[in-house]
């Protein structure tokens, strides 16, 4: 059993996805980081950056105490390895399929969040900030567009490359991107979001997108962090 602590981001959205596609028995525990419970000191001990989603692997396949698992691309990894799917196992291909998956931890990840922040949620709109994201995204949109022109994934086939990449492109409306203009990656957008799987993990974050928060808030936990809000 896996028990997965989640919320309904982008990267959370990559567990719930991966554990569907495999049907590997999962339990959610949800961690409303609008209201502060990715602070709690139980939480912690399984993420230390206080971030969701982190895992706990009740039946690792070595046995033994249960192994818990922090960052999204890392806990990927480790269901692909431990299910034997979801990733090549030869060394070319598995190398492909690598080099994807830090891509979007590395580039797509951070600068689409960086573009959510100063577009949507900042307290005041810095034209620059909002150019140089919204710029960057598209760029790295353009990339992956160019990647997938010849070809109907992004590492052969389907794999936890696509499952990281896509929860950050569904919200290409605001990060003011227009999918028509990058017509490869369009066609893999549509295709990743028709699967069953896709499917049945957005209907999970239904249950968790209607609770009421206190808005000025969440702003405070999420975007005023600081070295002093480390429990050390």
């Amino acid at each position: 059993m896996i028990e997965l602590y989640y919320w309904t981001t982008p990267n959370g959205h990559k567990i719930t996805i991966f554990l569907e596609e495999v049907g590997l028995p999962y339990t959610i525990i949800p961690v409303n980081i609008g209201a502060g419970e990715q602070f709690k000191p139980e939480f912690l001990k399984i993420s230390p950056n206080n971030r969701i989603p982190a895992i706990v692997d009740t039946e690792p396949t070595t046995g033994g105490e249960p192994i818990s698992v922090f960052e999204s691309g890392a806990i990927l990894l480790y269901l692909a390895e431990k299910t034997g799917q979801l990733i090549p196992q030869d060394l070319r291909p598995r190398v492909e399929v690598l080099q994807w998956l830090f891509w979007q931890m590395g580039g797509l990840g951070p600068m689409a969040g960086q573009n959510h922040h100063f577009s949507q949620y900042a307290p005041e709109k810095i034209e620059y900030a909002i150019n140089r994201y919204v710029k960057e995204t598209g760029r790295l949109y353009a990339v992956l567009d160019k990647r997938l022109a010849d070809r109907e994934f992004v590492a052969g086939d389907y794999s936890i490359a696509d499952i990281a990449i896509y929860p950050w492109i569904v919200p290409y409306e605001r990060q003011g991107q227009n999918l028509a203009d990058y017509p490869n990656l369009q066609r893999w957008f549509e295709t990743i979001k028709a699967r069953p799987a896709t499917i049945r993990a957005y209907e999970r974050a239904e249950a968790f997108k209607n609770q009421t928060l206190d808005l000025e808030k969440s702003r405070e936990l999420l975007f005023n962090q600081s070295a002093n809000t480390v429990q050390r």
